[in-house]
């Protein structure tokens, strides 16, 4: 499989990662991406930028190096109840939003606190894709998670940075392995993210495709193998079949 997208990027405004979004979005046409998306963290996580950083994403151009910008974010469930840390009228201004549990924003709960706080989370209408869902810190009913996912047309992360030794969230690779055999088995589209923090992980997906490979994922659930079919996907919660080659 070829790679267009890469719907998971931090730039200098999450205070802990290390490169522009200009410098980013180089680096993705380079590496002969069509479309990335700027998904920094949202005011929850120390460090991050405040609620102004996301309403003034409007002026960012639609391409940068020849690249198609998503205007977006990461944001924080902060309770069992789903609740984020940006309001629903920010939200509704993005182009892409991840929606996650981070351990500075919210404690690990029980399998069932951990689950409904997915489903929460993904069922609000601004919310388009839960991000490391395998983080073995917040065990989760997977198959739960996913049929809920499947039911209100969202996306699963498969987050490739997860997946890397020095990952913060080690332990995740079987996780990840349950949650794409059941996607592929659901027919539930995902998105692979490189959660780059520096430029020069913009685009890396190498684990990830590791296991798409190994489980015989079709390129049809792969999202990330068209800025077109992405694009689609997330206006309409429909999925387009691969384009001819």
């Amino acid at each position: 499989m070829i790679f267009e997208t890469d719907t998971h990027c931090h730039t200098l405004s999450s205070g802990h990662a290390y490169s522009t979004i200009g410098e980013m979005a180089a680096c993705a046409a380079e590496r002969g991406l069509r479309l990335i998306a700027m998904t920094d963290h949202a005011p929850a996580m120390p460090d991050a930028p405040g609620t102004t950083h996301f309403r003034n994403l409007r002026i960012l151009p639609k391409t940068l190096s020849g690249v198609e910008i998503l205007k977006g974010a990461e944001v924080n469930i902060l309770s069992h109840e789903g609740d984020l840390d940006l309001p629903d009228g920010v939200l509704a201004d993005l182009d892409l939003v991840i929606a996650s549990l981070h351990l500075p924003c919210i404690k690990p709960g029980s399998r069932e606190e951990n689950t409904q706080a997915l489903i929460k989370a993904v069922a609000n209408p601004h919310v388009h894709v839960l991000g490391h869902i395998g983080n073995p810190l917040f065990p989760i009913h997977a198959e739960t998670v996913v049929k809920a996912v499947h039911a209100f047309r969202k996306l699963i992360e498969i987050n490739n940075s997860s997946l890397q030794p020095h990952s913060f969230r080690k332990g995740s690779l079987e996780n990840c392995r349950k949650i794409l055999e059941i996607c592929r088995d659901m027919k539930q589209p995902v998105v692979l993210g490189s959660d780059a923090h520096g430029a020069w992980d913009v685009g890396r997906f190498d684990k990830a495709k590791i296991l798409i490979e190994e489980l015989q994922v079709p390129e049809e659930l792969v999202l990330s193998t068209s800025a077109h079919r992405l694009k689609h996907y997330l206006s309409t919660g429909e999925c387009l079949p691969p384009e001819p080659q």
